[in-house]
C-alpha cells in the first residue's frame, strides 16, 4: 500500500513532528524517537570511533511444563513468534537533496542513541563520499569495515546484496538508472531489521512501494 509522506517520522513507535520536503539541506528532518540505545560513537570519518559493546544476551525464561489431566489431551505447544516486518518511513526530497536528507536522518538517529553499527545507508545514484574514499583503498579494506560492524556503512545500491542485515537502513534515492529505486528498495527492505527510511521523490517511491515492496 502506498505511503503517505505528509507526516514522516524516524522511529518505531512514536509519531514525530510534521516534515516538509527536503531540497538540499533547507528542510529539517523529523526527529526520531526510538527506544533507549547505548551511547553512539562517532560517525565514519570523525576521529576516535569507538566499537560499541556487544548486545547483552537475554536468558529466556524456563517454559512452564503443562500437566495434562488424567483423561485430557496433552497441552498444545506454543505457536512460533513471527518475524517483525520492518517499518517503512518516507522523507520527501529531490534527487539533489536526497543524500543530504539521508545524512540528516542518520545524524538524528545517532543523536537519539542509535549505535553507528546499527545503520546502513544505500545510495541509488552518486556514491556517498565516505564510500568513494574507502573504496580508493580497495574493496577488501572497504568490506572489512562492513564486517567489523562498528560504524555506519555506506553502500551503492548495486552491492546491497552483499550487505548484512542491520536494524536501520536508510535509502537515498539520488538518481541512477530508471530502475534503480525499483531494484534497491526490495533489497533494502530485506536488509532492514526494524526500520527502513527512504529519502526521495514521494511519487516515484510510492509507485515502487505500490508495486509490491
Amino acid at each position: 500500500m502506498p505511503l503517505i509522506p505528509e507526516e514522516p517520522q524516524i522511529h518505531e513507535s512514536a509519531q514525530g513532528p510534521r516534515a516538509t520536503p527536503a531540497s538540499g539541506r533547507t528542510a529539517p528532518t523529523p526527529r526520531p524517537v526510538p527506544g533507549p540505545r547505548p551511547a553512539a560513537p562517532s560517525r565514519p570519518g570523525r576521529p576516535g570511533p569507538v566499537r560499541p559493546a556487544p548486545p547483552v544476551q537475554r536468558t529466556p525464561r524456563d517454559a512452564a511444563v503443562a500437566k495434562p489431566g488424567p483423561s485430557g489431551p496433552p497441552a498444545a505447544a506454543p505457536a512460533p513468534v513471527s518475524a517483525t516486518t520492518p517499518q517503512i518511513q518516507l522523507i520527501p526530497a529531490s534527487l539533489e537533496g536526497a543524500l543530504d536528507a539521508a545524512e540528516e536522518a542518520v545524524d538524528l538517529l545517532l543523536d537519539s542513541g542509535r549505535a553507528p553499527g546499527e545503520v546502513l545507508v544505500i545510495t541509488t545514484g552518486e556514491q556517498h563520499p565516505w564510500a568513494t574514499h574507502e573504496l580508493s583503498f580497495g574493496e577488501a579494506s572497504y568490506w572489512a569495515q562492513h564486517e567489523a560492524g562498528d560504524d555506519v556503512f555506506y553502500a551503492d545500491a548495486s552491492v546491497v546484496d552483499r550487505a548484512a542485515v542491520r536494524p536501520v537502513v536508510v535509502v537515498a534515492v539520488n538518481g541512477g538508472p530508471d530502475n534503480a529505486a525499483a531494484d534497491a528498495l526490495p533489497l533494502a527492505l530485506s536488509r532492514a531489521g526494524a526500520l527502513l527510511i527512504v529519502c526521495g521523490d514521494p511519487q516515484r517511491i510510492n509507485s515502487v512501494l505500490g508495486a509490491g515492496v
